[in-house]
């Protein structure tokens, strides 16, 4: 869906759009944020990566993400117009504790979350479940499935992570376009069943 051909349609939203939704995309370092915004973003996506240094050596967690050289260290963002009247603003956080002060911005104004999950580092979720909480923001939970064949049951993941019995569980890999949209249609079903 990225748009790069510069073409004034393609920058600008349509004059028709009337309602804009912010949405968070959240989760723990290497865990595809990046990715996932620019799957879904009709737009060419912001990014804030930088070449990660021997200062983040003793930091940042490359288990899982080995062959990861860069980072977020602000923010991601891309659009994605949902029909004629509605335009989403996505949002995607750092996932290092040591950008935690950035959330606090990026979370006001948010209908909601969605919580990119690696099951194979499901302890680095907690924090980021605690921030989303902390901030009140309705949220699913999107397992992106680095490997479709080590996939967890859904009642194991909801149990390991403590879920309500309302928060959406789906799976999805953010490199594809049909799946990540099918995570983000998840997130926004739950938000229209769920806020005022």
């Amino acid at each position: 869906m990225d748009s790069t051909s510069g073409s004034a349609d393609s920058i600008y939203v349509p004059d028709a759009v009337r309602r804009a939704a912010k949405i968070l995309v959240v989760g723990h370092f290497a865990v595809g944020k990046t990715t996932l915004i620019g799957t879904l973003s009709e737009i060419t996506p912001l990014r804030t990566e930088e070449r990660m240094t021997q200062a983040g050596a003793h930091i940042d967690d490359l288990r899982g993400a080995p062959d990861k050289v860069t980072t977020t260290v602000a923010l991601d963002f891309g659009r994605l117009t949902l029909s004629d009247e509605l335009v989403l603003y996505l949002f995607g956080t750092p996932g290092q504790q040591r950008f935690v002060e950035l959330w606090e911005d990026m979370a006001r104004g948010s209908l909601g979350a969605l919580l990119l999950v690696d099951p194979a580092r499901l302890a680095d979720t907690f924090p980021v479940i605690d921030l989303v909480e902390t901030y009140g923001l309705e949220y699913a939970v999107a397992v992106n499935s680095f490997d479709p064949y080590s996939r967890h049951a859904e009642e194991e993941l909801r149990e390991a992570l403590d879920l309500l019995p309302d928060t959406p569980v789906v799976y999805c890999d953010a490199r594809d376009e049909k799946s990540s949209a099918r995570a983000l249609i998840t997130l926004v079903q739950h938000l229209l069943a769920h806020v005022a």
